[in-house]
């Protein structure tokens, strides 16, 4: 339901409300000789923009290369690769649009990467979504695995069901990213080793600083048991947890998270997304500490303007 919704919604805003607030306000603020004519030609270079958001924009895909150095990484993960991608919604990768999962599937396998994770958002409102795209999801494997997070859709948060219901799909959207052969990791954590050298891949529930997100995040649950000196990948899928609970909480070197979207848009370096988050894309650093935060890979509105989906490979290097 809110998926339709957002969706009307997104058609109403782009295709009516904001091309009519636009030509009346040339209409009002401009000389009465041309104020009309730029009225219109505005309104329709807007519309322009949001259909070729919706029919080329949003099937566009990049793929990044990060470095992250950091003198806390073992020697013998020199050049370890990982592959990030994120907010797949997949509930959006239906009919015409199948071959979008398909290709990034493809793409992450030519990468060869060492290890592959996932930082939530996998459907759009109900875990049904997902089974078509189990056989697509199934060709992702790498050397030491597939982890993923759980994102705040991924909780049946938007459902207009009962409680007992939520609980239900949650499990069962749980269950399909494991029939997937995924590592799903809830407050939990891997050992990845080279020889005597090991890392740690952990991941967080989700945990948004908005109230309406989901916080089931437990930085101290996610780590028990590790040691303080070892070097940890912590996948956490709201960027917002970060420099909430990540950095005060833990000694993790590097986070990976998602769930902005980057806002869907990048027009001349500006995005909606600057408007409620401190950090929505790329590489942030405080000290020695970073964050990823990858644009993502779908959106639940298939509308993408100047911000192409992502796929990220981030190679760790030992500081010399």
């Amino acid at each position: 339901m809110i998926a339709r919704y957002a969706v009307l919604f997104f058609l109403m805003m782009a295709f009516v409300v904001i091309p009519l607030v636009t030509y009346f306000l040339c209409r009002i603020f401009l000389p009465r000789r041309w104020g009309g004519k730029t009225g219109i030609t505005l309104a329709l270079l807007l519309m322009l923009l949001a259909l070729y958001g919706m029919f080329v924009g949003y099937q566009e895909l990049e793929i990044h290369q990060v470095e992250y150095v950091s003198k806390d990484l073992p020697e013998a993960f020199d050049g370890y690769r990982i592959v990030q991608f994120s907010d797949a919604h997949v509930g959006t990768m239906t009919g015409s649009r199948e071959w979008l999962l398909e290709r990034a599937v493809n793409s992450i396998l030519a990468l060869r990467p060492d290890m592959i994770v996932f930082t939530g958002d996998l459907q759009n409102v109900y875990p049904d979504e997902i089974i078509a795209h189990l056989p697509q999801m199934r060709r992702l494997m790498a050397p030491d695995g597939v982890y993923s997070v759980l994102g705040n859709h991924d909780y049946a948060t938007y459902q207009p069901v009962d409680s007992l219901m939520k609980e239900a799909n949650c499990v069962k959207t749980q269950a399909l990213e494991r029939q997937a052969g995924w590592i799903l990791l809830m407050n939990d954590h891997r050992v990845i080793r080279r020889d005597s050298d090991s890392i740690i891949v952990a991941g967080m529930e989700n945990w948004g600083k908005a109230k309406r997100m989901p916080r089931r995040g437990d930085v101290k649950k996610t780590l028990e048991g590790v040691d303080p000196a070892s070097f940890v990948v912590l996948l956490q899928h709201d960027p917002t947890a970060w420099r909430e609970l990540i950095l005060s909480q833990c000694n993790a070197q590097l986070t990976l998270s998602g769930h902005t979207h980057g806002g869907q848009a990048n027009i001349f370096g500006l995005s909606p997304a600057a408007l409620g988050y401190k950090e929505y894309e790329g590489l942030v650093y405080e000290g020695a500490r970073a964050m990823f935060v990858s644009t993502g890979l779908g959106a639940l509105i298939p509308f993408r303007l100047g911000l192409p989906g992502e796929i990220v490979v981030i190679t760790l290097r030992k500081q010399k």
